[in-house]
Order: C-alpha cells, then sequence, then structure tokens
C-alpha cells in the first residue's frame, strides 16, 4: 500500500504513450472493432514472471556463464540458474508455499543469496544456497525483517539489514562471506538504510521528514565515530534520495526535487563534499547506475507512465543500442563483472518482461526467455493509450485506457475505472494480466492517475495532501464522465476496482458518491485510517512521520479521518461489492475488509468476498492470482454486463 516516501518511485520499464498535456478523446478506431477469443485467467497468468536480481546483487556467476533469474514457472515464485549457453534453466530453490527471490551470486563461487518471507507476511530473511544445495538462514530469529544491500568491491563481505534488535530500526552488518561470521557496523537510530559503497566504507541513509521533505545521511565505517552526518542541508520543502555509489567510491549518486517540478540525478563528490547535476529529463530522474568498471551508465526517466532506459557509454559518449531486440522497453539493466556482457529485460504492454543477455563488443542480443503463455496470440492483447480529461476543477487527469476489440459505437462496451495502490502510486505501461483478462472478456480499463500521483511533477504529487478521500477521488468519480462520453463505452454500465489505497478508494466512491459506480470490487483495501494508521507495521517506523504528514495523525486529526473512512459511511452504499483479502497481510488488516463486508451486507447489498488463507499484501502464488481474476470476471458478468445500472439499483432494493 505504501509508497517510499521522500524518494523516487521506482515501478517498471514498460512502453510510450502520447506526451505530456495532450488530452485525447480516444473515439477513434470504431471501424476496426474485431472479436477475439475469450481467454481464461488461467491462460493469462500462466505467462510467466521472470526477475532478474536487485541492482546490489551479481545478477552473472563468477565465470559469466550462468545468470540467476527469479521466476514463478512452477506457480511459486523460486529461483534458477539459466545457463547462457544452452538456455537451460537449472531449479535452486523448491519452495511450494513461500515465494523465493534470488538476490545475487557470491562473487567468487556458485554459492547464492536469496530471500523468502512466510506467507506473504513481509518478514523476509536472508538465506544462502550452498553449492551442494544446501540452504541456510543468515538471518534467525522470531519476528525479524531482513534485507540484503550489497557487497564489498573486493567480495569478501556482504551488508546484510535486520531489525531484530528493534523491530523500528534496521541496523546493518557485515557478513564475512566464507564463514557467515558477522559485525554490527551501524546501530540505527531509525534512519533508511540505503546503499553501502563498494570499498565498505560509506553507508547512505535516507531520513524522511514530511511527504515532501526528507534528507541523505552519511557514516563513514571506517571512523571510531559513526554518527550521521546531513550531506542535503536545505530550507524548505525538498525531496532527496539514494540511487548509490559509483564504482570507484569516490561518488554518491542521489536523486532531489530541489532544482524544478522533476526528481534529477545530482552527484555528491565524498572527498570534497562538492556537488554537480548529473541527468536531468522534463519528468523524473528514477535511477541512475554504472557498470562495475565504470564504464557504462545506466539512467532511467519515468516518461508518461513507462520508464525510458539509456545505456551510454562513457568512454566515448555515445548511446548504446542493441541488435536483435522486439519493441518494448528495457529494464533491470545488469553487467558482468568482467564489463563484456549485460543482462536486461524488455517488455510492453502485449509482451510480459523477457530476458535478455548481450555481448557489450559486437552488441548483439540474445532472447533467454519467452513468458507469454504460447495459448495467448499477441495480437489478441490490447496496448493501453495514455489519454487525458479534464476533471472537476479544470485540472488535466492523465490515465491509461485500454479499448477491447470488439467495442465500437454499434458495440459499447462496459468499463472499469483502475485505481492504483500508493497513496501516491502510479498506474504504468506493461503487461498486466489482470487487466488483459478484464478487457478480453469485454471490459474496457481506464487506469487513471489522479491528482497525488506520481510522476506527474512535485505539484501533482501533493494536491491530495491531506485531502485524500477527498480531492483525488473527485477525479476518480469525473473519470466516469469521461469514459460514458466516449462512444464505443455503454455509460450505463461502469465499475471501479483497485487494490490497496485503490481498494479505498473503491469503497469510499460506493460510500460517498453512492449513485456514480455500478458496481466496485475492493482488493484489500483500507476502510478504516484510524486503526491502518495506528497499526502501522513496525518495520515502518521511519516513514511514521511522513505517512501521518500528508494522512494525518490519527492522535490529533481523527475526526477527519473518520470522515474519509467508508466504513463509518457504509451504509451510504447500495451497489453490489466484490471484496478480495488476504489473511496474512500486515499493512491492510484482514479485520478492514471482515467489517466492511459486514456493514454492506447489512443494507442488504448482493456482497461477495474471496479470501486467501495463505497470502498477505499482494498475491505471490499463480493459482490465487488465477482466482481473484477469475472472481472480478465472473462477478462483473454478473452485476455489470449482466444489468447495469438498473440491474444493480433493483438488486439493492
Amino acid at each position: 500500500m505504501w509508497r517510499a516516501i521522500g524518494g523516487t518511485l521506482v515501478i517498471l520499464f514498460l512502453l510510450g504513450g502520447c506526451g505530456q498535456g495532450e488530452t485525447q478523446k480516444s473515439d477513434k478506431g470504431a471501424d476496426t472493432a474485431r472479436s477475439v477469443p475469450a481467454y481464461s485467467a488461467e491462460a493469462f497468468f500462466r505467462t510467466t514472471s521472470y526477475r532478474l536480481p536487485g541492482a546490489a546483487g551479481h545478477s552473472f556467476s563468477p565465470d559469466g556463464g550462468r545468470l540467476l533469474v527469479t521466476s514463478d514457472e512452477s506457480g511459486v515464485f523460486n529461483a534458477y540458474a539459466v545457463d547462457l549457453s544452452s538456455g537451460e534453466k537449472e531449479p535452486l530453490t523448491d519452495s511450494t508455499s513461500d515465494a523465493v527471490f534470488g538476490l545475487s551470486y557470491f562473487p567468487a563461487d556458485e554459492r547464492v543469496l536469496f530471500t523468502r518471507d512466510q506467507g506473504g507476511n513481509e518478514l523476509n530473511h536472508v538465506f544462502v544456497r550452498e553449492e551442494d544445495g544446501t540452504s541456510r538462514d543468515l538471518t534467525p530469529g522470531e519476528r525479524l525483517k531482513a534485507g540484503f544491500l550489497g557487497w564489498t568491491a573486493s567480495g569478501d563481505a556482504f551488508f546484510v539489514t535486520s531489525n531484530e534488535r528493534d523491530p523500528r530500526a534496521f541496523d546493518v552488518y557485515r557478513y564475512d562471506a566464507t564463514d557467515y561470521s558477522r559485525v554490527l557496523v551501524f546501530e540505527n537510530p531509525g534512519l533508511s538504510p540505503a546503499a553501502v559503497s563498494p570499498d565498505g566504507r560509506w553507508l547512505a541513509l535516507g531520513r524522511p521528514r514530511t511527504s515532501a521533505d526528507s534528507d541523505i545521511l552519511l557514516v563513514d565505517l571506517a571512523g571510531d565515530d559513526r554518527t550521521p552526518e546531513l550531506i542535503t542541508p536545505h530550507e524548505g520543502d525538498v525531496s532527496y534520495s539514494v540511487m548509490g555509489f559509483t564504482p570507484d567510491s569516490g561518488t554518491l549518486i542521489y536523486g532531489t526535487n530541489e532544482h524544478g517540478e522533476f526528481t534529477e540525478a545530482w552527484a555528491y563528490d565524498l572527498a570534497r563534499g562538492e556537488v554537480a547535476p548529473l541527468v536531468s529529463a522534463d519528468w523524473d530522474v528514477l535511477d541512475v547506475r554504472f557498470s562495475p568498471d565504470g564504464r557504462y551508465r545506466v539512467s532511467a526517466v519515468n516518461e508518461d507512465a513507462r520508464t525510458r532506459v539509456e545505456i551510454r557509454d562513457t568512454a566515448n559518449g555515445e548511446t548504446v543500442a542493441f541488435n536483435g531486440l522486439p519493441a518494448g522497453d528495457l529494464g533491470s539493466v545488469r553487467f558482468d563483472r568482467a564489463g563484456r556482457q549485460v543482462a536486461f529485460t524488455v517488455a510492453s504492454d502485449v509482451s510480459p518482461p523477457d530476458i535478455f543477455v548481450a555481448d557489450l563488443e559486437n552488441r548483439a542480443a540474445r532472447r533467454l526467455t519467452r513468458a507469454l503463455n504460447p495459448e495467448i496470440a499477441q495480437e489478441d492483447l490490447v496496448t493501453g493509450e495514455v489519454v487525458r480529461f479534464s476533471s472537476y476543477d479544470g485540472l488535466e487527469v492523465p490515465g491509461i485506457l485500454y479499448r477491447p476489440h470488439a467495442a465500437s459505437a454499434a458495440n459499447p462496451v462496459p468499463a472499469l475505472v483502475w485505481v492504483h495502490g500508493g497513496p501516491g502510486g502510479q498506474s504504468r505501461r506493461g503487461y498486466n494480466p489482470t487487466i488483459q483478462h478484464l478487457v478480453n472478456h469485454g471490459y474496457a480499463v481506464y487506469a487513471i492517475n489522479n491528482r497525488g500521483s506520481s510522476g506527474y511533477g512535485k505539484t501533482f504529487f501533493h494536491l491530495d495532501d491531506k485531502r485524500h478521500g477527498e480531492a483525488d477521488l473527485g477525479d476518480v468519480v469525473a473519470a466516469r464522465d469521461f469514459l460514458a462520453g466516449l462512444n464505443w463505452i455503454d455509460g450505463e454500465r461502469i465499475g471501479i476496482i483497485g487494490g490497496s489505497y485503490g481498494g479505498y478508494m473503491v469503497a469510499a466512491a460506493l460510500a460517498f458518491s453512492p449513485d456514480t459506480f455500478d458496481v466496485g470490487i475492493d482488493i484489500f483495501g483500507v476502510t478504516n485510517w484510524v486503526r491502518t494508521l495506528k497499526s502501522i507495521p513496525p518495520w515502518w517506523g521511519s516513514f511514521r512521520a511522513s505517512l501521518y504528514d500528508e494522512l494525518g495523525d490519527p492522535a490529533t486529526d481523527e475526526e477527519r479521518l473518520t470522515r474519509i473512512s467508508p466504513l463509518f459511511h457504509a451504509g451510504n452504499i447500495k451497489k453490489p461489492l466484490l471484496v478480495v483479502q488476504g489473511v496474512n497481510d500486515p499493512r491492510v488488516l484482514k479485520v478492514e475488509s471482515d467489517e466492511l463486508v459486514e456493514k454492506v451486507r447489512a443494507n442488504g447489498v448482493p456482497v461477495e468476498y474471496v479470501v486467501f488463507p495463505d497470502e498477505g499484501h499482494g498475491f505471490r502464488k499463480r493459482a490465487n492470482r488465477i482466482a481473484a481474476s477469475e472472481a472480478y470476471v465472473a462477478f462483473l458478468d454478473k452485476y455489470l454486463k449482466g444489468g447495469g445500472a438498473a440491474a444493480s439499483a433493483a438488486v439493492a432494493e
């Protein structure tokens, strides 16, 4: 549910749309309507999800011959080693219940670090898989959460964060790469560890102050005094976020919106304390990284809900382009340590992320995976279109519109407003099996980026501060009229769907504007802000002040938080509702959904409730994702496609 406040939101690396400020009516294309086969949710979710390790780890084996990949091809995420010569995948873990994600190869051998939680409770531990195939928990203990922070350049040690000492703070430990003995190198007073320099000397930390203001601090781990030093003194509201260190450990790269609407990448010289601009654009710079030898610089820019990635050869200033790639956007760029190869993903709305590897000398790329289920014809999928509309106060609001192939003025289709999580998230371009399943079954989807969303400048981002469920909800409500005005949409059959904060917006729309939408699908959404803000998981302690600044402090803002909480106004809800929830969700507690379901049923309104006993905040198991997506379509077929507003009203009565 939560975003990384005070930092940059990095999500995906996906396919484009219209430029900023461009508003489109999207009535075009009625003469190209065509029928396509109806696929099951299982067909869409039989598409395999592939992921490369995070930038802190080593994706390539020491000899460069294998690649560490996480895949859900078994139905549950597990770690695999892909042979770059044969393309064969060797399973490194065999979990049948909890999702496992690969973190890194060891620099000198084929041991692997990976992470897993328990049933979606987000209490991740860090494990090592030995070369003989056995595994060991390097962070044992109850009710603790651990994370991987990175390696030293020499490969003799790696760094791990853990809140075992204090659930509210993540201390930093240095682990010996040979015997796994560890040393506490930083006892955290409540900051957010972000990166360690390759030489192991510098630790960069974030300090969120409010939703608009944050700091970066540095600790010299080689010194006796490890008091964090503020390196971003400033006045007013400025956001700073750590991107990482340069390979020579001489410079810290960070993001800031100090100089304009959008986040830029700047460089902080550790020896001289001087700063200089590095990368800027007319959009947020999401990240800047370097290859291990420092030759190649990778930058990512959030351009209108897609990520534009550039790889620049610093030796000659040229932009690197690879041969043999399909249409789509690059993401998760990972170099081998020798500087000879690079792995990355390529994705689009109609093509899920596939992994490629390329030779940096001849720039020839090879595909390693084919993620899309071969049962699905790619031409039957739908590419989204970035479309803007004028909201209730004239503000231009962007979103991504997915139009079923069969939709036309002669055959108008029902529609859904899809609300992203957050607060402050962003709907992004790229393959989404749930959206494609909905569209394939005849539902137009408009993934709105209402005011308060990331990616459109800091002014847009803060337009809903302490106005949640009011200012942003107004955009969502206005989206219905926008959709109803399209000649290929049935204006009498428009629903709303969303997860997490988007689930809250679903319940809020049904409670506070009960005649606007004809149905709602609430996926683990907040219903009682007072309780939710009081029950923030302890490991979010460093962000509590920022959350309270944006949403309100339950100790002082209880009246307003109660006013915007759908649970206390559930008596207004009169349209059919589907609620979906994971039992182990630590962010939106199951009781939130239980109570909403009970109250709405008391209104005599149809309510369907799907509960997954082995999931948390978001569904990791393929079988559960399939069941959820099938439930969405079955509910919509019954209550939206089956009758629209008139039928919904009749049922409610």
